[in-house]
């Protein structure tokens, strides 16, 4: 199940990352949601779906 909820936030990420807001609010839901290890998982996937995105990369302060 954990594993699942980690595929699903980076789903629902991907989905919404055409809205800065709307990232923010998911980025934020998965912190308090994932366990620590997915969070080191999900810090990781960000930092390579974020390039060529830079409206994104404010919202890295979030999960660092």
């Amino acid at each position: 199940m954990p594993r699942a909820m980690f595929e699903y936030t980076k789903t629902v990420l991907e989905k919404v990352s055409f809205d800065v807001q709307l990232f923010r609010k998911e980025l934020e839901k998965a912190v308090k949601r994932l366990l620590p290890h997915e969070l080191d998982e999900l810090r990781i996937w960000l930092m390579h779906y974020i390039q060529g995105k830079p409206e994104l990369s404010k919202c890295l302060t979030f999960i660092v």
